[in-house]
Formats: C-alpha cells, sequence, structure tokens
C-alpha cells in the first residue's frame, strides 16, 4: 500500500506542476565547446529525469562568453546554442521532470581552468580574458585584478540576462533560475565585500540590490506569465561585514514583488576559505526563515542525503522542496530509492520496470 509523503507531493507554482519536491541542483560540468552542450550534458541531465527527480535545473549558463567560469561553460549568449539545449530539455521533459536551467555571469570569479586541472586562473597562454566586477577588487589576493564595470556596462546587464532568458524559452525550458549566489557577478553587486561603489549600484542596501532587482525585471518580463522564475541566493558570506541573512530576507521581499516563484537559498562562495559550520542540512536554516518571514516558497540545498531527512523537511514546512547536488551525482536514480524506502508508489520508466519490483 503507497504511503502519502509530502516529498513526493506535486509542488504547484504559476500553474506548473512539478511532479515531486526532489530538484536537481545545477552542477556546473566544465564539458562544453564554445558554450554548446553536447552528448555528455544530455546523459548527464536526461538521466536525472529518467531517475524520478521533479525538477532538472541545468548548469550555470552564462550569458556571454566573458561570464563563464572556465573554457568548458555552456552558454546561451548565441542563438546556435539554442538547438543543442531544446533536445536536452524536450528529454527531460518527456521523461517526467520540468527542465529548468540556470543563467549566470561569473565576474571576477571568471577565467579560471576547469577544477580537474586545478581550477586556478587561467594563464594568459591558455586563453585568459579580462575578468569584470562591480570593483576592481580580486577574488583571492593571488588572482588577476578584474575590471571595474562603467555605468553603462551595468545598465546593460538587464537586457543581457533578458535575451539569455528568451533563448531559455525558445530551447523548451520551463523555469529559469537566477544566479545570484556562489560570488559570482549578481551576488558581486549584492555583498558590501565585493561591492565598493560609490554610484547608484552601490553604497546602500538599495543600491547594492539595484543591478539584481533590474536583472529579475528584465527575466520576469522575458518569461511571460506562464514560466517559472526561480533566484538561488547565497543567505549569507559567513564572515562579518559581509552579506547576511537579515539582507537576504529584505532582498526575498523585493523578490516577491517581482515576480519571483520561489527562492533557491544556499551560502558562500564570496570569500575564500570562510568559515562555514557545515553539516547535515546546514543551510535548511536559511530557507526556513526566508519562508516564514516574507511567505515565499523556497527551497534549501546542502549535505541533504536521507530518503527521512529530506522528507523531514518538507513535510514540517522547513522548505518547499531540496535540491540535491553530489548524492544525485553518486546516484542518478536517488528519488525512486528514496520512494522505495518512504513507501511511496512511483512510477518508474518502463524500460525499468523489472528493478521495482
Amino acid at each position: 500500500m503507497s504511503m502519502h509523503r509530502e516529498l513526493f507531493a506535486p509542488l504547484r507554482l504559476r500553474g506548473v506542476t512539478i511532479p515531486n519536491r526532489v530538484f536537481v541542483s545545477p552542477m556546473c560540468q566544465y564539458s562544453a565547446v564554445d558554450g554548446v552542450p553536447n552528448e555528455w550534458h544530455f546523459v548527464h541531465l536526461g538521466s536525472r529525469a529518467v531517475g524520478g527527480a521533479g525538477l532538472v535545473i541545468a548548469e550555470a549558463t552564462a550569458v556571454t562568453p566573458e561570464g563563464r567560469i572556465t573554457p568548458g561553460d555552456c552558454g546561451l549568449w548565441d542563438d546556435a546554442q539554442i538547438e543543442p539545449w531544446r533536445r536536452i530539455a524536450a528529454f527531460v521533459a518527456a521523461h517526467g521532470a520540468v527542465p529548468a536551467i540556470q543563467l549566470g555571469h561569473a565576474g571576477r570569479k571568471a577565467s579560471c581552468q576547469v577544477p580537474w586541472m586545478g581550477g586556478e586562473p587561467l594563464p594568459a597562454d591558455q586563453g585568459a580574458w579580462q575578468t569584470v566586477a562591480p570593483s576592481a577588487l580580486p577574488f583571492a589576493e593571488t588572482d588577476p585584478v578584474p575590471r571595474q564595470l562603467s555605468e553603462a556596462e551595468v545598465e546593460a546587464l538587464p537586457e543581457v540576462f533578458a535575451a539569455a532568458a528568451r533563448r531559455a524559452v525558445a530551447a523548451g525550458f520551463v523555469a529559469v533560475e537566477l544566479h545570484l549566489a556562489h560570488g559570482y557577478l549578481l551576488h558581486q553587486f549584492l555583498s558590501p565585500i565585493s561591492n565598493q561603489r560609490r554610484d547608484r549600484w552601490g553604497g546602500s542596501l538599495e543600491g547594492r540590490m539595484r543591478l539584481p532587482l533590474a536583472v529579475v525585471r528584465a527575466v520576469r518580463a522575458a518569461l511571460g506569465d506562464e514560466r517559472l522564475l526561480f533566484v538561488r541566493v547565497s543567505s549569507t558570506d559567513w564572515v562579518e561585514g559581509g552579506w547576511d541573512l537579515e539582507q537576504t530576507v529584505s532582498l526575498a521581499k523585493e523578490l516577491k514583488v517581482f515576480g519571483v516563484d520561489l527562492v533557491d537559498c544556499s551560502a558562500g562562495g564570496m570569500v575564500p576559505k570562510a568559515p562555514m559550520r557545515t553539516g547535515p542540512g546546514f543551510m535548511t536554516p536559511f530557507a526556513t526563515v526566508v519562508r516564514c518571514e516574507v511567505g515565499i516558497p523556497t527551497a534549501t540545498v546542502g549535505f541533504i542525503t536521507q530518503p527521512a531527512q529530506a522528507e523531514q523537511i518538507v513535510a514540517t514546512g522547513l522548505a518547499d522542496a531540496v535540491l540535491l547536488g553530489r548524492e544525485l551525482l553518486r546516484n542518478p536514480y536517488w528519488p525512486l530509492h528514496a520512494a522505495r524506502e518512504l513507501g511511496v508508489d512511483v512510477r518508474w520508466p518502463d524500460q525499468y520496470l523489472r528493478a521495482k519490483r
């Protein structure tokens, strides 16, 4: 007999029904060529849909070539990148998951080697490019100094993100997540650690939020009323004087007004080797505070590995969904196994039915 579990209850947002609350966290694969996804991305994302996730978010996808973390990052800055993404989104949807994609710009954390080559800033003879940021402050002392964006360049960024969002719609994605976290460009504008501008794009909380909110407004318009808009935030920089949970709540209140459907609460990434306090579900309290104080759906990340743990988070209202990263790299079929462990009868792919019994 199948039991009712909140982890496998549908989540309905803006007319879109997500079949369950297990979401695939966007995880860079560093395997694209000229921003174009390939067979690796098709198999990586497709297998998570086959594995039973309710929503599959493709990795941080750059809105400009200079916005890539590494030369291997995916992109949506060119119409030629639409068709390869369309094939992936269609497969994900055909296997019961909602296809989503994260859009971002790495800012001062761009122009790096892929992680398995060390992840350090690219040397000039390996194609390094000039990084940009709100202020001319490097991420680490040994990193190249980024160029401060001019006011005109900042003003142009919302349309750059909106153009990428329109390409995401053309590719068949039902949801777009904006990357305002992990020390990348929009987070760099939010945090007083990285944003020391004296114009209207910096200074006060209102000034530091101005560009991210302009991007949200532009992307919401580009998506229309039917598609979902998520925002991933770093709820804290983990250091004194940085971005924190109180500011995150203020931002989330504005995001709600601007038509954001869900806030994906992560943390960190602004400061090298920040003193994070980690443990199972250690970021969930951030999602809970935002959900309760703002009244907006939230998702949580961070060392969520056990079905009972994920069920408890959703069933007790700590968050509306869980995003799994490393655990879904280890086991793409985690949702199917979690349903079995929780006593829920979910649909398996016809090709795999013999393994369900």
